[in-house]
C-alpha cells in the first residue's frame, strides 16, 4: 500500500509524525506499506524552523509543491494543479490529509479526480458557522473521504448529523496526543529559561496565533492589559510569530514581567507547556495538549474543535472577553481549577489504530 501524506501547514506535521513512525515500523516488520510526504508550501517557508523534523524524528518532505497565496481561490487552484502533477508522477493507493485547510480540501479533490481513496485525519470537527472558511472546507473534504478518522464521539455525532455513512467513520482517538506523549521525555528546556529567572510551575505561558484577534485593536489591548494586571508579579512567557509579536509591541504596555519572545522549536515549546502554571492560548491544539498534561488552559475563543477539552478536560473558553479572562485567570492562579480527565482513546495509540485500519482494508 502506497500512502501519500499531505501537510498544508506547520501544525500538521505534529499530527503526521506519529503516523510516519508507525508506517516505518510496520514496513520494517515486513508489511507492504510505504509513504510519500508532501508539503504544499515552499521549502523556504519561515514557519518551518530548521529543527522541526529532527525534533519530531521524521524525514523532511519528499516534495514541496511550493504554492503560496493569500487569496484562498488562487491557493486552491495552484495546489490542485501542483498536486495533480505529483499524483501523476507518483501514484498512490490512499491520500491522507489533515485538518481543514484550503490545502487539505484541494488535495482531497485532486485525489478523487485520480480515483484515489482519501483518508481524513481529525475529521468531524464543526463550528456550524458557514461564514468560517474552514467550515466549507470540512464539508467538502468529508463528503469525498473514504476514511474519516475522528478523535471522539462529538465528532461522530457531527458526522451523523450531516448524513455520513457510519461504515466510513473510525473513532481512533486524538493523534496530537501521540506526539506529546511520545516526546514528553525528550522535551528540552530553552537556554534562555534560567536567564529570565523562570521557575517551573511559576509562570504563565501565552500563545497567540489567530489574526482575528487583531481585528479589534482596542479589545486586544484590553485582553493583554487584563492578563498583565491579574498576573501581577508572575512572569508571562509569550513566544509569538512575528506578526503577533509586532502587534503586542505596538501596544507599548507597561509590563516588566511580560517576556515577548520569538516562536520556539517544538521541543522547547513543549517544555514550556509541560511546566507552565497556567496556559493562555487561542489554539485548539494547545488546549488539547494542555488537557493531556493536566494544566489549566484558558482559550481566547468561543469555539473549540474538540469540545472534550472544555467538557471534561482542563480547558475553559473565555472568548475575547477581558473580564472572563481575568476572572478565570485568578481562579487558576489560586489553584481553584477543575480536575480534568482524558477523553476516551486520547492514549497515544491513535497512529497504530489508523495504520492497522488502512492495512486491513488494503
Amino acid at each position: 500500500m502506497k500512502i501519500t501524506i499531505v501537510a498544508g501547514a506547520r501544525p500538521n506535521f505534529m499530527k503526521i509524525a506519529p503516523i510516519i513512525r508507525t508506517i516505518e515500523k510496520a514496513h520494517a516488520q515486513g508489511k507492504r506499506i510505504s509513504y510519500r510526504l508532501v508539503y504544499t508550501s515552499p521549502e523556504n517557508d519561515e514557519s518551518l524552523d530548521p529543527s522541526l523534523f529532527a525534533d519530531l524524528q521524521i524525514q523532511a518532505p519528499d516534495v514541496y509543491l511550493g504554492v503560496e497565496s493569500r487569496n484562498p481561490t488562487q491557493l486552491a487552484a495552484g495546489i490542485m494543479l501542483a498536486f495533480d502533477n505529483e499524483l501523476t508522477n507518483n501514484p498512490a493507493h490512499v491520500v491522507l490529509v489533515v485538518d481543514d485547510l484550503t490545502a487539505t480540501m484541494s488535495c482531497a479533490i485532486t485525489a478523487k479526480k485520480h480515483h484515489i481513496q482519501v483518508a481524513h485525519l481529525v475529521a468531524g470537527t464543526r463550528s456550524f458557522d458557514m461564514q468560517m472558511p474552514k467550515e466549507a472546507n470540512r464539508m467538502i473534504i468529508e463528503g469525498l473521504s473514504d476514511y474519516l478518522f475522528i478523535a471522539g464521539m462529538v465528532a461522530n455525532r457531527n458526522l451523523n448529523q450531516t448524513g455520513t455513512e457510519n461504515e466510513n467513520i473510525y473513532n481512533v482517538g486524538n493523534i496530537l496526543i501521540d506526539s506529546i506523549r511520545y516526546n514528553r521525555n525528550r522535551l528540552l528546556c530553552p537556554i534562555w529559561f534560567s536567564v529570565l529567572g523562570l521557575k517551573e510551575k511559576k509562570y504563565i505561558l501565552l500563545t497567540l496565533n489567530r489574526r482575528q484577534l487583531l481585528s479589534n485593536k482596542p479589545n486586544f489591548r484590553n485582553l493583554l492589559t487584563e492578563l498583565v494586571k491579574k498576573a501581577g508579579d508572575i512572569p508571562i512567557v509569550a513566544p509569538l510569530h512575528p506578526y503577533m509579536r509586532d502587534a503586542v509591541k505596538e501596544l507599548h504596555l507597561s509590563a516588566p514581567h511580560l517576556h515577548v519572545l520569538p516562536s520556539q522549536s517544538y521541543l522547547y515549546f513543549g517544555y514550556l507547556m509541560n511546566h507552565a502554571q497556567v496556559i493562555v492560548a487561542d489554539s485548539g491544539n494547545v488546549a488539547e495538549e494542555a488537557t493531556f498534561l493536566g494544566i489549566p488552559c484558558l482559550t481566547l475563543n468561543t469555539y473549540a474543535e474538540h469540545p472534550e477539552t472544555w467538557r471534561i478536560g482542563t480547558n475553559v473558553l473565555v472568548g475575547e472577553d477581558p473580564q472572563l479572562l481575568g476572572e478565570n485567570l485568578e481562579k487558576a492562579l489560586r489553584g481553584e481549577w477543575k480536575q480534568g480527565q482524558l477523553p476516551d482513546r486520547w492514549d497515544g495509540h491513535t497512529a497504530e489504530r489508523i495504520v492497522q485500519i488502512l492495512l486491513n482494508q488494503s
